[in-house]
């Protein structure tokens, strides 16, 4: 019998690969549509279904993102899969509802210094703006879902402390706005176990199941750890970042997303499914070494490669 309570746990996890969109933003390179479009098609084909395949800003900005447009064009065609993108303002929400992606996350970021200088915008105008989304969601007629992400839940490289009621705070109030889920992010890995079961065990008494996300950044190794103690809250549902790579522009001394790979081999080996094929999964991660020369990429399981004794387990029973 395994010492770890694993019928705890979810049965299954959702893993979202976000690093065509948070890892791509940070990484002074630009790869060619075509090289986006084929990762999408090999995560896809390694059994990943949620993809947030950019964000739709001005190119002037983020040049790494400018062809979201075709990437969302690109990810509709593959039955099954849920394609979402970043909006952070209303122009953004408005090509998101032209595009036909399923689903929009609006970042708001509970510390105000960080919210101003990644936005120009204080937490409740971004409220307020997510209350002006649905609006438009709702007159289009569209069933794109609304997800409202608070950021720098548990600190900020500019801010320092930022306060858990604070946090809880603004996450009803993105709900209260219209937000049809909500997510919450560790945006500069400050989070620790202990400080995720408090915070998320608490979200989740607040908001429920619309609680959907967590989202943690690996910068002090903890990554991995504070997936497990959300887990244990309930959260089914984790960001992720093939090869982990990224950060955040404003958030300095930030590191990328906790690696997809190490996470579902993790989740896998807790027998917990994800639907991922890691043999798959580790080929798209040596592909991405060719396409990312130079760059910083990051991954346990790829330096050591699988052991031996790796087989993807049932899930749990419930």
């Amino acid at each position: 019998m395994p010492a770890f309570p694993l019928s705890n746990l979810p049965r299954v996890a959702t893993v979202r690969e976000v690093g065509l969109r948070d890892g791509l933003q940070s990484l002074p390179v630009v790869l060619p549509t075509q090289t986006k479009l084929a990762w999408i098609d090999a995560a896809y084909a390694a059994g990943q279904r949620e993809i947030e395949v950019g964000s739709f800003v001005p190119a002037a900005l983020l040049p790494q993102l400018a062809d979201t447009g075709d990437l969302v064009a690109h990810a509709r065609r593959l039955p099954g899969l849920s394609v979402s993108v970043l909006v952070p303002n209303m122009k953004g929400a408005e090509r998101a509802l032209a595009s036909g992606a399923d689903l929009m996350l609006v970042p708001l970021s509970a510390s105000h210094a960080h919210s101003l200088a990644n936005l120009r915008k204080t937490p409740q105008e971004v409220v307020a703006m997510v209350g002006q989304m649905r609006a438009a969601r709702d007159a289009a007629g569209s069933a794109m879902l609304i997800e409202g992400g608070v950021g720098t839940a548990f600190g900020c490289t500019l801010q320092g402390e930022v306060r858990p009621d604070e946090v809880l705070r603004l996450m009803q109030a993105l709900l209260d706005a219209g937000a049809d889920r909500v997510s919450l992010a560790d945006t500069v890995g400050y989070a620790d176990p202990a400080s995720v079961s408090r915070l998320f065990g608490e979200a989740r008494r607040i908001a429920g199941d619309r609680l959907c996300c967590a989202h943690f950044h690996d910068t002090r190794g903890l990554g991995l750890a504070n997936v497990l103690a959300a887990l244990e809250t309930g959260v089914s549902r984790f960001d992720a970042c093939l090869a982990g790579i990224g950060g955040c522009p404003h958030a300095p001394g930030a590191s990328g997303n906790v690696s997809t790979e190490d996470l579902v081999f993790m989740l896998e080996s807790m027998g917990i499914g994800t639907g991922i094929d890691m043999a798959s999964l580790l080929a798209l991660r040596e592909e991405a070494g060719r396409w990312l020369p130079g760059q910083p990429l990051h991954g346990s399981v790829w330096r050591a490669g699988l052991p031996k004794t790796f087989h993807a387990r049932p899930a749990v029973p419930a």
